[in-house]
């Protein structure tokens, strides 16, 4: 992620929620680099979350559809499981900035959502088509199990994801009654390169 970057250089986390990723990004960057960091999310709770645990990074309150940065300014460019619009995100990268995607999988916390849903949706196959005015770099696929132990593990994970709210109350209910839960971790991290203008 670091590799290459000048020593000027700026990065965006697009949907930073509390800010994990931007933290390490910082610590990783160390005092030798002086990388510009900037984390957005939508939600005012989760940004002031972030700038208590962390005043390296600047943080604001924004969406996606509407970044409040300037055009052509930034040379990283984070959407780790957040709203992508692709749109925006050339609009804000420099010519040959590079976006990195990380999005759920297929099979991605699977046996939580069958237990929260009556049916799931069938899987998406194939490679997402490459967004307009991006080369693609390529795509990696992580996947692996964890085990949740406790009703509080898992309704903490329950709350990090999309899932508590489109879940009705019986598959709430469900998911708030298990004590432990194995799960796959499925996710697609693809890497893109702004093209020039």
């Amino acid at each position: 992620m670091l590799a290459g970057l000048p020593a000027d250089a700026s990065c965006l986390d697009a949907g930073c929620g509390e800010g994990y990723y931007l933290r390490r990004l910082a610590t990783a960057a160390g005092a030798g680099q002086g990388l510009a960091l900037l984390g957005l999310d939508i939600s005012k709770w989760a940004v002031v979350a972030a700038a208590k645990q962390d005043g390296r990074p600047n943080w604001v309150v924004g969406s996606n559809a509407n970044l409040p940065v300037l055009s052509a300014t930034v040379d990283r460019l984070l959407c780790l499981f957040g709203f992508p619009v692709h749109g925006e995100f050339a609009r804000v990268l420099k010519a040959g900035g590079k976006l990195v995607q990380v999005d759920a999988g297929p099979s991605h916390l699977r046996e939580l959502r069958e237990i929260i849903y009556p049916a799931l949706k069938p899987a998406r196959t194939g490679e997402p088509p490459t967004p307009p005015g991006f080369t693609h770099l390529g795509t990696e696929t992580l996947g692996y199990s964890i085990a949740l132990a406790g009703a509080g593990q898992i309704a903490d994970l329950l709350t990090m994801t999309p899932h508590l709210y489109r879940a009705r109350a019986g598959g709430r209910a469900r998911a708030a009654a298990l004590t432990a839960l194995t799960l796959t971790v499925d996710v697609r991290l693809a890497r893109f390169a702004r093209d020039a203008a």
